[in-house]
Formats: C-alpha cells, sequence, structure tokens
C-alpha cells in the first residue's frame, strides 16, 4: 500500500489531493489546523507555525501507517501568502509567522521524515508545493517569494544529499500554477498599495485564467505517478508537464 502525508489537507489543493489519492485506494492521513472529514483520510489536528512541536508529529504520522507500506510520500502543501505589504510596512508576527509555516516547518518535517524512514527500503518522496513567487520578485511579496525560494533552494540540497544514501528519498519542489483557491481570495482583498499587481491577479479570475483545486490535484497526482523525479531535477513547474 502506497502511504501519502499531505499538510494543508483541510482545503484547496491539499484537500483535493488527498481526497482523490484516498479514493484511488491509497493510505492517507492529512495534516491541518481544522480537521476535515473525507472518507478513508485519517486527519491530524496541526498548527505548523508552532514549529517546536511539528517534529514529533512525523513520529504520529508513521506512527498510524500500516505496517505493510510499500512507499511514503510526503507532500509539504500548507502554505500562507499573508503579510501582503512593500517592505517597511510588514506586520513582524505575521512575517514569522508565514516563514514557519512556509519554510521551517517543511525543513523540519523533511529532516524527521528522511531521519524516521532512513533503513525504509521502499520508494521515498518528498513534494514541495512552490510557487513561482520562489522563482520571480513580486512587489508585496517580500515573505512569500522569499519562503518559496527557500523551499527551492532547500529541495536542490536534499537532492544533492541524498545522492549518496543507503536507501535515497527523491524530492521535488513544484510550482502548481495560479489556482482558484481560498489563497487567491486573499490576494485579491488585498489593497494596491500593499500589492502593486492586484489588478493583474483580478484579471485573472475575471478572464477564466485560474485551475481549480481538482484540475490541479489531478496533475499534480499524473506527475507524481507518470515522472521519474531524478529525470525531472528537483524543480519544477507542472505547466511543463
Amino acid at each position: 500500500m502506497k502511504v501519502y502525508f499531505i499538510t494543508g489537507a483541510s482545503k484547496g489543493i491539499g484537500f483535493e489531493l488527498a481526497k482523490q489519492l484516498s479514493e484511488a485506494g491509497h493510505f492517507v492521513v492529512g495534516v491541518a489546523r481544522t480537521e476535515s472529514e473525507l472518507d478513508g483520510v485519517k486527519f491530524i489536528q496541526a498548527d505548523l507555525s508552532e514549529t517546536e512541536k511539528v517534529e514529533s508529529l512525523v513520529n504520529e504520522l508513521i506512527t498510524v501507517s500500516p505496517q505493510n507500506a510499500e512507499s511514503f510520500t510526503l507532500i509539504n502543501n500548507a502554505g500562507i501568502v499573508d503579510p501582503i505589504g512593500l517592505m517597511g510596512s510588514v506586520n513582524a508576527e505575521q512575517l514569522t509567522k508565514a516563514i514557519a509555516v512556509n519554510l521551517t516547518a517543511p525543513m523540519i518535517i523533511s529532516n524527521a521524515f528522511i531521519s524516521k524512514l532512513k533503513d525504509f527500503e521502499g520508494n521515498k518522496r518528498i513534494v514541495n508545493i512552490s510557487s513561482g513567487a520562489g522563482r520571480n520578485a513580486y512587489e508585496g511579496w517580500g515573505t512569500y517569494c522569499a519562503t518559496k525560494a527557500g523551499l527551492d533552494h532547500f529541495s536542490r540540497v536534499v537532492e544533492i544529499e541524498q545522492l549518496s544514501a543507503e536507501n535515497p528519498v527523491e524530492i521535488v519542489s513544484i510550482a502548481p500554477g495560479i489556482i482558484d483557491t481560498g489563497m487567491q481570495e486573499t490576494i485579491r482583498s488585498s489593497n494596491a498599495d500593499s500589492f502593486p499587481l492586484l489588478e493583474q491577479f483580478i484579471d485573472y479570475k475575471d478572464q477564466g485564467l485560474l485551475s481549480s483545486a481538482e484540475q490541479t490535484a489531478q496533475k499534480l497526482i499524473s506527475f507524481m505517478e507518470k515522472v521519474d523525479f531524478k529525470d525531472a531535477g528537483p524543480i519544477v513547474d507542472i505547466r511543463n508537464y
């Protein structure tokens, strides 16, 4: 049985990934601040901004997994776009929380995942949900851009390190495109002074250029099933597949 751990699984892409993978017969554990009801999905409530508790979360994830697991995939999907604002006007507490959720928590979870499963001989994968914002600079998104760039570079390092591991973990940091989720609603509700690209993102919605969470999850699952991570490399954009 294939096992999937998904953070941010109560809504958006995370919810759809959990739903579709469970419906395909896989063992899925979702992690989120708020519990959701999905048949076949086990939910663990956790706030990833409380980084001191994150490492023990991985023990719980592995403990609830079936003994006959043939593979483990960690999907670091949880993320927040706030604070939106030009540097010099950003709330420090929000900035700290965003770094914790978007970067610190995925790094801690990945570190524990690699450590706890080092003797597991089956297939092991880490999928980091990144963003084009990690590869391009956008005014008003200093925090979000920086955390996603950090996630990308972290993935590059892990890929290199795992080349010499006895039972290596494959890793990819994948940008999923522009998706019609709550995060986009947050972006559109910001103001032009804080986010100069506001009108552009409103146009994405008005012109129907946003992918649905359901469609994006389908593409991500297809990628995970069909693409060799070693061939793809650690930095990927789903729109190229």
